[in-house]
């Protein structure tokens, strides 16, 4: 594994979050689905190269290294040296000779022009900032003809999220919606457009669910520990402010329960484009 220096105190809070979270992949079949069926969109095939960004713990990289076999490789990047470790750990036991791993910042790492047939980044998005100056970095390191396939959430996914944005305007606070970039079908061919794709296909799952009103008022501190909650809520708040946005966020919830439980939409857009041949 490549050492790589993490440059700021939001990356840092990125980077021990999900160094907490190695055993996603193991948390129901939600994150194997959604990074299979994101392969599935690109048509891999045997001896190509492969780049995935924001890796965690190898579900894209690991399939994709058992289709391109021997003659193709996959790289595969990721801030957290956890995911990595736990990544390590599962292509090793999977016996794959044809991945290598970075720890690093996908903002910064390089590769040479034209290296990649295909480029994942699932469920990855949301954490990454400046996405269209980092698409169009992406999109230098595929081939002519390479294709990208990324995930997207739809503006009304993660119900909990949508209701910590209307509290936040109780405290004189704009919180952005974590899924802003890919809210709709068309902002997700548009994020593509704006980087120069082409061909991009837009399609999507729905993998939405009722929640207990006991579960879903557990997850609060969940939400909370989310660094994009940390960074554009937690830290402009003192502690009795918290306080009172937790009662906000009970008696919203109390709102949304209906015989079924609290619907929590979760719709995952499969955003895949090209690369035009001759640039």
């Amino acid at each position: 594994m490549n050492n790589y220096s993490i440059p700021n105190h939001y990356k840092q809070q990125i980077a021990d979050y999900f160094n907490r979270r190695t055993n996603y992949d193991q948390e129901g079949d939600f994150h194997p689905i959604v990074a299979h069926h994101l392969i599935q969109c690109a048509d891999i095939q045997p001896g190509q190269h492969i780049l995935d960004i924001a890796t965690g713990t190898g579900l894209v990289a690991i399939e994709s290294a058992q289709i391109v076999g021997n003659s193709g490789s996959v790289v595969g990047v990721d801030l957290s040296e956890g995911m990595l470790r736990r990544s390590h750990s599962k292509i090793a036991h999977a016996g794959l000779t044809n991945i290598e791993l970075k720890q690093g910042d996908i903002e910064i790492i390089e590769f040479p022009a034209n290296s990649f047939d295909r480029i994942f980044c699932c469920c990855g998005i949301p954490y990454i900032p400046n996405i269209p100056t980092n698409l169009r970095r992406w999109h230098n390191f595929l081939k002519p003809g390479g294709i990208i396939a990324i995930t997207g959430v739809a503006e009304t996914a993660y119900i909990l999220g949508n209701i910590l944005i209307k509290i936040a305007k109780n405290y004189g606070l704009q919180l952005q919606n974590w899924n802003e970039a890919t809210a709709t079908p068309e902002k997700c061919k548009h994020l593509l457009q704006t980087a120069d794709f082409e061909q991009i296909k837009v399609t999507n799952e729905q993998f939405g669910d009722y929640l207990s009103l006991e579960s879903a008022q557990n997850l609060w501190e969940l939400i909370l520990n989310n660094p994009l909650t940390q960074m554009n809520f937690v830290q402009h708040l003192n502690s009795e402010q918290l306080k009172s946005a937790k009662f906000q966020y009970l008696a919203e919830l109390e709102t949304l329960v209906t015989k079924q439980g609290i619907w929590n939409d979760i719709t995952i857009f499969y955003i895949v484009g090209s690369k035009p041949i001759g640039r």
